[in-house]
């Protein structure tokens, strides 16, 4: 009656556990508090855990994983097949354990804590810029009230302040409450460049972050966050399945073998898909790469030039896929 298999439900507090024999018979079921969790598992031999990939998932990984057990993270989306019924926390363990067993799942890699350190600058970045953007879009709302009106744009923002302080009709009720938005967007700012300072400084002793930024399209940035994202890029069996996954190929709606493509589907990471989308609309803008290459220029030619930047960007997805898996720096193709 040993525990071969187990599924584990993971929440904040309490924990539900439901493990099966070798012969897939249940033999366990019980609910466990955080706090007993890692004696539970310290007790038990050597067994393949399931979990949804949700938060707090890759340190339980990591915890159950130095205790000996074999851990396996499942994207919550293919469990949901495996779900019998009403959702509770008993079924979610059950689905669980029976989706870890299934020989064509598949699985995410688990981060390491250097990984997610970087993803929390990511994120906290992300979360500032957001905060960046509200105040500015406050300022300039408010300042329209009184007739101050200046361009889009950060540095515009500068010059509309200054306007406020030296137009005499802005009151000065509303001039003193809008400096002190104004000294929150300082603050604000200066936190940004301070979390992309620290990225900076990891992109520049990491080599595969190094080698991801010599793909056009790609600057440190965005080489971070793909190394620090995909923490084994031999999860994917190719370019084209690692673009997939972020959502930058046609949405599939193909029967009777009829070949029906639509938009992007827009599935995985939102946050790398939008840099790379961004990444590849500055090489259209900016680089002499778009002039000079016949692919993209036919594109242009027949396409939107959002379109061609989601083309782009899944062209830049795949190549670094092909970069880390092969640990090689990107190489141009020669010109015919």
């Amino acid at each position: 009656m040993q525990i071969t298999t187990i599924g584990l439900d993971l929440a904040k507090h309490i924990f539900q556990v439901h493990g099966v024999d070798a012969n897939e018979a249940v033999v366990e079921k019980r609910r466990l508090r955080r706090g007993q969790v890692l004696s539970y598992f310290a007790k038990l031999p050597p067994c393949r855990i399931g979990m949804e990939a949700c938060a707090t998932a890759h340190f339980w990984a990591r915890e159950l994983r130095r205790l000996g057990h074999e851990v396996r993270l499942i994207p919550p989306q293919y469990v949901k097949a495996y779900l019998k019924r009403g959702k509770n926390d008993v079924a979610d363990a059950a689905a669980i354990c029976e989706a870890a067993t299934r020989p064509s799942m598949r699985f995410v890699p688990i981060k390491s804590e250097e990984q997610q350190a970087v993803l929390v600058m990511h994120r906290a970045r992300d979360l500032l810029v957001r905060q960046r953007t509200q105040l500015i879009n406050a300022l300039r709302g408010h300042l329209a009230e009184f007739g101050l009106i200046e361009a889009q744009g950060l540095s515009h923002v500068r010059r509309l302040l200054e306007s406020m302080r030296t137009d005499l009709t802005v009151p000065e009720l509303a001039r003193d409450t809008l400096d002190l938005m104004a000294t929150t967007l300082d603050a604000v700012d200066a936190q940004i460049n301070a979390i992309e300072a620290k990225i900076a400084a990891w992109h520049k002793a990491n080599a595969t972050s190094q080698r991801l930024a010599t793909i056009p399209g790609i600057g440190p940035l965005i080489a971070s966050a793909i190394t620090a994202t995909v923490a084994d890029p031999t999860a994917f069996r190719s370019g084209r399945e690692f673009a997939a996954w972020l959502g930058l190929t046609p949405r599939q709606k193909s029967t009777g073998g009829k070949q029906r493509l639509g938009r992007i589907t827009r599935k995985g990471d939102q946050y790398l898909r939008r840099l790379l989308i961004i990444g590849a609309q500055t090489v259209l803008l900016r680089s002499k790469i778009a002039k000079a290459s016949p692919w993209l220029q036919g594109l242009l030619a027949r396409c939107a030039r959002l379109k061609v930047a989601v083309a782009l960007a899944n062209k830049t997805a795949r190549i670094a896929w092909a970069v880390m898996m092969r640990g090689d720096c990107y190489r141009a193709a020669a010109v015919a």
